[in-house]
């Protein structure tokens, strides 16, 4: 027997949609609130009334907006799942009389209504239409009858609540399911107020709290009391497969005497990312390009604060209330036409992973409760980020990575740029760079100090933390250090990887051949030798006389697979000169390493700037009186970063990049009394090739005798 049925949901189904699919009461309510924005309302009511009895509670939602008429409410309203505002957005063509495009599509934001009351009254005018009353008792819905079998009165009316003309919606929601608590209020009322972006209010589209127990609400600090508390700034645009315009600026309060503004443009940045190429099973940069997909112009704004105690008495009366205000607020919230899409940004949202990148590099990441964000998108303009039936972001389809692939790499940018003013700032009021462990030793110390009541437990903890931080000074001095600065297990994890990637990579390309076995020999021994290059930093070891040929030489094998990998030619004019004194005393190990990590970078460089015809120049010169010189230059885009500024550590503009690199080479280089350059294209003689790429010399001091 064959014949053709239909889907019959039972009546509970109603509940499902709004107490399952929805996740908090907060969420709930914003979903009415986005109906009134969906029908013109300039102005939204929100009142709450005996919140603490849910017998008598009640939740009132007002709204000026067109208001809906009887066939309206029966025809759509009533019927979950509706297309009608998913063939507004599809139609490019339609505008609402306000100028609004739909925020509302899956047709079921509305019963989340029951995620607040078992009761719900509807009133609702249009202009010209009588008035409508509409009452739901949503135990009713909860039994094994159908769906179409609950009966609901909709009644048509004279004018009773909307007089005068009058028109919108009144939504009254009693017999609350929840308790409402004085934390719960403030959550709500936090909810609500960052439904706009708070770069961007929307003054056709205000929304009002209204509460009996304003007491609740008290010392809740505002976005205008804390933004001029952040010290750094930027304005990006995105389009395409660049970032159009960025704008970041650097301001310290007029109470840090002595320390200047700054302000960093740029324009028509290409966007990259690392993914996995499976043909050649390695990470390969990819252009991030938004146009691939209905996407459109993504604008981004962020603030970012310095929440260090000693940098924060220069300019926060606060300091606990901007605390408190990140730690609910901090983050990047994502914006259509400036009405919020939940629930990027809220706390335990960490989208970007911006808390997980400062765990693993304290110094140099940013983390959600020292940043405000916001990201603006168009509504129509982006239909292939499509949100998820549960408020909780968008379907993470190829769209939404890369959007997601945009934003990060906009935000490394932004972070090099506060890095160079966090470092600045460090230094001049005397507390220089921090040792990430160290740094968040004393973070935690901190927080047991403000968090935790003054009782006997609190003294114990912050005793073993300080008794922590001595051991760890005792490590550090003893076992991380070079003959200048601090060189922390990072910088030395950073160097030995490199050689062990290499090593995977060879392998990897060997399988069962034979042929690069002493390869991989070689390679192992040299890190073995780098290791011990760096205990001869401890030691402080003798350096005894090497050949820079051979330097190079065992520099270049190290890189010989990426080289040929990446099809970079190496322009060798160091092994022509046959009778040029090439002996410096130098600990081999370390400057092959430091070898090593120019050239990647400019592996890296050469193919984010796409060239043709990739060349890395290396020669040994004695230009410079008194110094013997390796240099390296390659025929990229050069520096984007100022020099006195790349040798700092965390400042990179490479995507993912730690920004360590030549922190390193410089530190090593220091401990052999020499100099990190670099060096203007006419100071040693280089191929005209290679005068705008990136140029860097190793300077070693020549003994006198």
């Amino acid at each position: 027997m064959s014949k053709q049925i239909g889907f019959k949901p039972q009546a509970r189904i109603i509940l499902q949609l709004g107490d399952q699919l929805i996740r908090n009461e907060s969420i709930a309510l914003l979903e009415l609130i986005k109906n009134s924005y969906d029908a013109c309302a300039r102005k939204v009511t929100v009142e709450l009334k005996n919140l603490e009895d849910q017998k008598l509670g009640e939740i009132r939602i007002q709204d000026d907006g067109f208001g809906m008429d009887y066939d309206t409410i029966r025809d759509i309203w009533l019927h979950p799942g509706t297309a009608f505002k998913r063939k507004q957005i599809d139609d490019d063509t339609f505008t609402s009389p306000c100028g609004r495009s739909p925020l509302g599509e899956k047709g079921i934001g509305r019963f989340g209504a029951h995620k607040l009351g078992q009761e719900i009254e509807l009133i609702s005018k249009t202009e010209k239409a009588k008035e409508v009353y509409l009452k739901i008792k949503w135990r009713d819905f909860d039994n094994d009858k159908l769906l179409e079998d609950i009966p609901v009165k909709l009644i048509e009316r004279p004018a009773e609540v909307f007089k005068k003309g009058e028109h919108g919606t009144i939504i009254i929601i009693r017999e609350l399911r929840s308790q409402w608590t004085r934390g719960s209020v403030r959550e709500l009322y936090r909810a609500v107020n960052s439904l706009n972006s708070p770069f961007k209010a929307l003054n056709s589209f205000r929304v009002q709290f209204k509460i009996d127990k304003q007491e609740w609400l008290s010392g809740l600090l505002k976005f205008d009391q804390v933004k001029d508390s952040s010290l750094y700034t930027a304005e990006v645009v995105i389009e395409g497969n660049e970032i159009k315009s960025f704008e970041y600026e650097f301001t310290p309060w007029p109470s840090m005497k002595g320390l200047k503004s700054r302000i960093h443009s740029e324009q028509n940045i290409a966007m990259v990312k690392k993914v996995f190429d499976e043909k050649v099973k390695k990470k390969v940069l990819k252009d991030i390009d938004i146009s691939y997909h209905k996407i459109g112009k993504i604008k981004l704004k962020i603030l970012i604060f310095d929440l260090d105690h000693e940098i924060m008495s220069m300019g926060v009366e606060d300091k606990k209330g901007l605390k408190d205000y990140l730690k609910l607020n901090g983050g990047v919230r994502v914006y259509r036409d400036g009405v919020r899409v939940y629930d990027y940004g809220e706390p335990g949202n960490d989208w970007l992973n911006l808390d997980q990148d400062r765990v693993n590099f304290p110094t140099a990441r940013i983390s959600n409760n020292i940043v405000i964000g916001s990201v603006q998108l168009e509504r129509l303009k982006s239909k292939d980020l499509v949100e998820k039936t549960n408020r909780e972001g968008f379907i993470q389809n190829e769209a939404f990575w890369e959007f997601y692939g945009a934003v990060k790499f906009t935000l490394g940018r932004i972070i090099t740029q506060r890095n160079i003013d966090k470092d600045s700032l460090r230094n001049y009021f005397g507390k220089g760079n921090k040792i990430p462990v160290s740094d968040n030793l004393q973070l935690l110390k901190d927080k047991v100090e403000s968090n935790i009541p003054d009782t006997k437990i609190r003294k114990e903890i912050v005793a073993i933390i300080s008794e922590i931080q001595a051991d760890y000074k005792t490590i550090s001095e003893v076992y991380i250090r070079s003959a200048s600065a601090g060189l922390s297990l990072s910088i030395v994890i950073h160097e030995i990887e490199k050689i062990i990637q290499e090593l995977l990579w060879v392998v990897e390309e060997t399988s069962s051949k034979e042929s690069n076995f002493d390869r991989i020999k070689s390679l192992t021994w040299h890190l073995g030798k780098l290791v011990d290059g760096y205990s001869g930093l401890i030691r402080r070891r003798s350096r005894r006389e090497t050949d820079l040929k051979q330097v190079i030489i065992n520099g270049l094998g190290n890189v010989e697979f990426r080289l040929r990998a990446h099809q970079i030619e190496i322009i060798g004019e160091y092994d022509k000169k046959k009778k040029f004194e090439s002996r410096v005393r130098c600990s081999d190990s370390l400057i092959i390493g430091v070898i090593v990590n120019i050239i990647d970078n400019s592996i890296w460089w050469l193919n984010y700037g796409k060239v043709k015809t990739k060349k890395i120049f290396i020669d040994i010169s004695n230009e410079m009186p008194g110094y013997l010189a390796i240099i390296i230059a390659d025929n990229g885009p050069g520096f984007t970063i100022p020099t006195e500024d790349v040798i700092k550590p965390f400042i990179s503009n490479k995507d993912g990049g730690i920004g360590i690199g030549l922190h390193i080479a410089n530190e090593i280089m220091n401990s052999h009394d020499g100099e990190l350059l670099f060096p203007a294209s006419g100071q040693f003689t280089i191929p005209k090739d290679f005068k705008s790429g990136a140029i860097i010399a190793l300077a070693f001091k020549l003994s006198k005798n």
